[in-house]
């Protein structure tokens, strides 16, 4: 069970993107980058691949933030969606469809899904209590409802899991429950809903899952864990329908008001994502989702394992015509600068604005994320890191290889690839006599290596086995040092350079589920035929298997272009500053200082007044001279406030002034009083004075 099932057809699912923000990167070491790379070498070994996914636009969150923003729900998902699908498409991400849950297919999709299990007896009603917000006459869903978490005690855990420790939880377990929408603590009230029974599912489940019956791939042991801890504890029966007014009604009498449960209408758009594509591609989507020949694979990250590995296939068996996944490869988490992504803290890189400040730098994005990739356990991302790996991995290994290549071929034989002798003498990368034919076999089982990888999800060895096959590209000419040999024996070097073009031809092909965009300035480079995902990767394996050359002896390759470039440090810390400029700032206030008497407090006599004349005391930079007019009297005080306003522009200002301070010179000048300033932590003063006229003269108190 450790070998990638040969099916005749893929179908590759990622987690559908909740539709309630943008992505970040998390996102896409989660779920998106893994399945991407999988399904696009799926292509190049020449399978059938239909690559689903689209938009979750149903669910509470959603409701909520379009409450908070003045909006309505459909609007945040249309903004959204069109965030999320403009994202995937300039990062590279491959979809066959990326399709939206609001669609009316969709809704007669889910709603025929439920109808079919409902007419099997598969669900059970049940009346039970349910939070009720008396304020907003509305039940309130899980994510409507906040309280302490019963587990680690974190204040601010919501009504179906808490973020801080991860657990699932159920309303009714939290400690001092509140309403989202009233900020009142909810009452409990009686309401009908249907349930999907998982309890009955356990016995085929533990076969399946723990023991591996009728299974033909190994699972991630992560992805083992949390089912099997599931399992372990007791499934109980789940709420499959909810009372909102976002989402897709029930479609049963009686059931007005109720729609399905986000969790139960999300994953069928995977099913109705295929559908539409299928049409629109002359495809039956059938063929995906009900043949044994057709292998099932769900991309996603470890919060949703659960769904996919028990709640998904319980659905699917029930309706009794579905396949079960053949797999799913669930990641872990990615950080982000030493502490969790959070999108409520906007903590996060946001894929959309990475995109906007560096549009050229797809590659590089998607290059570290994979070299980090979570697919074990949780690991993280920094700039530091990423400014690292671009200038080690991509510029001084992989473009450096290439473009000493290109550049030492158009020097030497005007660009045309000199001829290929499979017996021709030349030293291998660590030195050693070897042959033209040899190295080719060398490079043969590199790309065997690297397709294995992948095939088994292994996307962090797959990535390290291609900078691997440009280390050794770098080494083999690094021994055979073609630029001293050329002065001397001209032929000597054709094998040589004729084996460094074999490498990067071949890397250009499989180099692309990682790097697609430095895929086709390859292609264009080399003056090869654009790839298009069908078979390219066997096609390479097949000629390299019969001893042949990948590229054909005077072909004309292009000049030498700039693959990657160094990350400049600026852009480095730009991006750490934006970063740190989302955060809300932490302000020192100032101690406050010994209590005092109201008698004390009485003593001080605070007076309205108006500045009528400014001008700067001599000698000093800090110091205004200012006369202010109280109604009964003017009087001269000097303030410190040169630093932050002009003598002109104050004039005419209300102030309050302290009339009864004992008068004190200052740089010469007699002043007789103080005007009140507010400080911020910056240390810069302002005003304090009415938010209305008042006369001269009168009393603050």
């Amino acid at each position: 069970m450790n070998k990638m099932s040969d099916k005749k057809r893929y179908l590759i699912t990622a987690a559908l993107p909740y539709a309630n923000g943008p992505l970040h990167i998390g996102h896409l070491a989660g779920a998106y980058l893994s399945a991407d790379i999988f399904a696009r070498h799926l292509r190049l070994l020449g399978k059938e691949v239909a690559f689903i996914c689209g938009s979750d636009e149903h669910g509470a969150a959603i409701t909520m933030r379009a409450k908070k923003e003045g909006t309505t729900p459909q609007a945040i998902i249309d903004t959204n969606h069109g965030i999320i699908k403009d994202s995937f498409e300039k990062l590279g991400v491959s979809f066959d469809i990326y399709d939206r849950t609001s669609s009316k297919l969709h809704h007669k999709t889910a709603s025929d899904f439920f109808t079919t299990l409902h007419e099997k007896g598969a669900f059970e009603e049940e009346t039970s209590e349910q939070y009720y917000d008396e304020e907003n006459n509305q039940f309130l869903a899980d994510r409507y409802i906040v309280g302490t978490c019963p587990k680690c005690d974190h204040e601010e855990a919501y009504g179906d899991q808490c973020e801080n420790c991860g657990s699932t939880l159920s309303p009714l377990e939290l400690k001092n429950p509140t309403s989202k929408l009233s900020g009142n603590t909810p009452i409990l009230k009686t309401t009908k809903h249907w349930y999907l029974p998982l309890n009955k599912e356990e016995g085929w489940l533990k076969d399946w899952i723990v023991d591996g019956k009728g299974r033909s791939e190994a699972w991630k042991k992560n992805v083992l864990g949390q089912a099997k801890s599931w399992l372990d504890s007791g499934l109980q029966p789940r709420a499959i329908t909810r009372d909102i007014d976002w989402g897709i009604p029930v479609p049963l009498e009686g059931a007005e008001g109720k729609v399905l449960y986000v969790w139960f209408d999300a994953p069928i758009g995977y099913i109705s994502a295929t559908k539409k594509w299928a049409e629109e591609n002359n495809k039956n989507w059938e063929d995906y989702w009900k043949s044994d020949d057709s292998s099932l694979i769900h991309f996603l990250g470890k919060d949703n394992i659960v769904f996919h590995s028990i709640i998904f296939p319980s659905m699917l068996k029930l309706h009794g015509d579905y396949i079960l996944p053949t797999n799913v490869p669930a990641n872990e988490f990615m950080n982000l600068e030493g502490q969790k992504l959070s999108t409520s803290r906007n903590w996060a890189v946001w894929v959309h604005e990475y995109l906007e400040d560096l549009p050229n730098y797809q590659d590089e994005l998607r290059h570290t994320i994979i070299k980090y990739m979570p697919e074990t356990k949780d690991s993280e991302f920094t700039w530091a890191s990423y400014k690292e790996v671009v200038d080690a991995d991509l510029v001084g290994n992989f473009a450096n290889f290439i473009n000493r290549v290109v550049v030492l071929t158009n020097k030497y034989f005007d660009g045309k690839v000199p001829d290929f002798v499979a017996n021709a003498q030349v030293k291998d990368s660590k030195g050693e006599n070897s042959t033209a034919g040899a190295e080719l076999k060398v490079l043969e089982v590199k790309l065997k290596t690297l397709s294995e990888y992948i095939s088994t999800y292994n996307f962090r060895s797959a990535q390290q086995t291609l900078l691997e096959i440009s280390t050794i590209g770098n080494q083999f000419l690094q021994t055979n040092e073609p630029w001293k040999v050329f002065k001397k024996d001209k032929e000597a070097v054709k094998p040589v350079m004729n084996i460094a073009l074999q490498i990067i031809s071949a890397l250009s092909v499989v180099c692309r589920p990682f790097i697609p965009f430095a895929s086709d300035k390859m292609r264009t480079l080399l003056n090869l035929k654009a790839i298009e995902d069908n078979g390219e990767w066997k096609d390479l394996l097949d000629i390299l298997a019969e001893g042949k050359p990948i590229i054909e002896n005077e072909h004309q390759i292009g000049k030498p272009i700039h693959l990657f470039k160094r990350i400049p440090e600026e852009v480095i810390n730009s991006q750490i500053e934006k970063l740190k400029n989302n955060q809300p700032k932490t302000i020192n206030y100032e101690p406050v200082k010994k209590a005092i008497d109201f008698e004390d407090f009485m003593k001080i006599d605070l007076r309205v007044g108006t500045i009528i004349e400014a001008v700067k005391v001599k000698k000093s930079k800090k110091l205004l001279e200012l006369k202010v007019a109280l109604g009964f009297e003017e009087r001269t005080i000097v303030s410190g406030i040169a630093e932050f306003y002009k003598p002109e522009d104050i004039i005419g200002q209300q102030v309050v002034v302290v009339v009864n301070l004992a008068p004190k010179k200052l740089r010469g000048v007699m002043s007789q009083g103080m005007v009140l300033m507010a400080e911020n932590e910056e240390g810069k003063l302002d005003f304090v004075h009415p938010s209305h006229d008042f006369g001269n003269g009168f009393i603050v108190k």
